[in-house]
């Protein structure tokens, strides 16, 4: 943007850092009668002053926020919690778990029959006789045992 075309030909070629302490009559469109008006009403005598009162801030957030293609809040809500889904279901695709290793799961591992060893007893079990020679809990020998029926 071009400074010089929003300011009064007196203040051309003025810096932004002098045109915040200029008076309001500085501007293009503000003459003393206006200038007068905005004093009276929210107490502004410079550009500065006009720029960071609350109420030009709010009305220019509400501009930006109807501004085409911006979103509610619920729908900005909706979106944000559809990034973060996401974002969870291909932690893969995160660079940082690329560069650190981590992998997918290319071979589901080995599954056990649930319904008649649900945490693999037996397998547990014909383990450590091998490796300890003795029948444990969940063993062929035990088994009688293990279920109460003995």
């Amino acid at each position: 943007m071009n400074i010089d075309t929003i300011v009064t030909e007196q203040y051309r070629g003025k810096s932004p850092a002098e045109l915040v302490d200029a008076p309001l009559t500085a501007l293009h469109g503000i003459g003393e009668k206006e200038a007068r008006a905005l004093q009276e009403a929210f107490n502004v005598t410079t550009i500065g002053q006009l720029a960071r009162h609350q109420v030009i801030a709010n009305a220019f957030a509400i501009e930006m926020i109807a501004a085409p293609g911006s979103m509610s809040a619920s729908e900005s809500a909706k979106e944000t919690l559809l990034d973060d889904a996401v974002e969870m279901t291909f932690p893969a695709s995160d660079p940082i778990s690329v560069d650190s290793g981590i992998t997918r799961i290319e071979v589901a591992p080995e599954k056990v029959e649930a319904a008649r060893d649900h945490q693999n007893a037996l397998g547990i079990a014909a383990h450590n006789e091998e490796a300890g020679g003795q029948a444990n809990v969940g063993s062929a020998q035990t088994q009688s045992k293990d279920l109460g029926t003995a």
